[in-house]
């Protein structure tokens, strides 16, 4: 059986992964599947689980929010924020929806952030405004 290297990139980390068989994700149009010798591809997987599998053994799981994968060569680069492996499909779920939960906490933070901001800019404005009277 033929095989390809599984190169993930982060922000914070890069790990080389060789021998692997088989590679299933999703982008937007859904799920895929990458074998060796597939030909060149490029797409933007979307936030969730992915999975590949070494020769010979168990499928292993990889969290990631989102990234872009390039596959050429036989060798599979996914690029990302940072990603998550583990064997156990239970636990990277829920590892994934904690890290799911807090991206949407943040994202809510920030969006707060930004609004407080543009009141106090729209206030200082018209008080601006005001003196000009």
């Amino acid at each position: 059986m033929n095989t390809f290297s599984l190169l993930l990139l982060s922000a914070t980390e890069q790990k080389r992964i060789e021998g692997v068989s088989s590679f299933v994700g999703e982008d937007a149009s859904g799920s895929f599947g990458i074998l060796a010798g597939h030909t060149r591809t490029m797409t933007a997987l979307l936030f969730g689980l992915a999975r590949f599998r070494r020769k010979g053994e168990a499928w292993e799981y990889l969290a990631l929010p989102g990234g872009l994968l390039y596959f050429l060569d036989n060798r599979l680069q996914i690029c990302t924020r940072h990603y998550l492996i583990d064997r156990d499909y239970e636990r990277i779920s829920e590892l994934l929806q904690q890290q799911l939960m807090a991206e949407e906490q943040s994202l809510h933070d920030t969006k707060e952030s930004l609004r407080r901001l543009e009141e106090s800019i729209l206030r200082r404005l018209w008080e601006a405004g005001r003196g000009f009277d």
